[in-house]
């Protein structure tokens, strides 16, 4: 049978790293072919992008970065992405390290955003890869944009460098999406849809990835009564399977009730979008979770 356990309080990633099997690499350097570049230019980009993000970025610093989401109305997930300013400095722009299919549209949503600000949108994905490095440092003769992933330590480097610069980042992407599973990381079209997910879903608050301070922002209102009244309804959690691990995709069930999906799989351990009411009737029921013929473990967050 399954073990079920409170789900209360936010998970601590650098204790998730911890429960990592010694299946998953725990260094290495990728190319992260999925991923793209918006170069954003000019003095105002940060206060334009900064109303209308869920993070705060006025007093982004060259060197750091933040992870952000740009939001429906009403408050569902539409882009997600690291915001780290331009070699020059912040008063020149920044980059966007986010999901490379998604660059076309977004760069149209950020140009209907645009009106009158003065600040150029682009596709800079021809001359610049993102990769990452973790458990190894980057090379000291690394000539580009180097930050630390804001969502969580143990994922190590982020690098925005031309391909060439990068060539030394030879580890199988593969490799890093297990690293990231077994942090209990989630990844946008994998872990959750974009359009159909709000903030709390897609863990966006356990990621450093929303300023509950900052002013408004498209969405922010439900952002806000979500969190104060602790009313989210689903989360994504690190699970682990007692048997055949399921496919992405696949149905989490308590009995014939389906309370979730499967994401990210990455040998034994997997990330699932689950129902956290469902969670707890299966606890008080003793009913185990099963995605395909597997039985699920789910790791409780631990005590704040």
């Amino acid at each position: 049978m399954a073990r079920l356990a409170s789900l209360s309080g936010p998970i601590k990633y650098e204790w998730a790293a911890t429960q990592a099997g010694t299946n998953f690499m725990d260094k290495g350097a990728s190319i992260l072919a999925d991923r793209g570049i918006v170069k954003i230019s000019g003095a105002e980009t940060l206060d334009f992008l900064h109303r209308l993000v869920t993070n705060s970025l006025l007093d982004l610093k060259p060197g750091e970065a933040r992870y952000a989401a740009l939001l429906s109305g009403q408050g569902k997930l539409l882009y997600d992405f690291f915001v780290t300013p331009l070699p020059e400095g912040p008063q020149a722009g920044c980059l966007l390290d986010c999901l490379r299919e998604q660059i076309p549209d977004l760069v149209k949503k950020l140009n209907l955003h645009k009106l009158r600000a003065p600040v150029t949108i682009e596709d800079a994905s021809e001359s610049l890869a993102v990769a990452a490095v973790w458990g190894i440092p980057v090379p000291a003769d690394f000539s580009g944009i180097a930050f630390a992933d804001p969502r969580a330590e143990a994922l190590g480097t982020r690098l925005i460098a031309p391909p060439e610069a990068l060539a030394f980042a030879t580890t199988p992407q593969i490799y890093y999406e297990e690293h990231r599973t077994a942090l209990g990381v989630p990844k946008g079209g994998i872990d959750f849809a974009y359009g159909d997910t709000f903030v709390h879903d897609a863990d966006l608050d356990w990621l450093n990835g929303v300023d509950f301070k900052k002013g408004c922002y498209p969405g922010q209102e439900v952002v806000a009564r979500v969190h104060f009244r602790k009313s989210a309804r689903k989360r994504i959690l690190k699970v682990r399977f007692d048997g055949p691990p399921p496919a992405p995709g696949a149905e989490v069930k308590m009995g014939d009730i389906n309370i979730g999906r499967i994401g990210s799989v990455a040998g034994a351990t997997g990330l699932a979008m689950l129902r956290l009411d469902r969670i707890e009737d299966a606890k008080a029921a003793g009913t185990p979770l099963i995605a395909g013929t597997a039985a699920l473990d789910v790791t409780p967050a631990p005590p704040q």
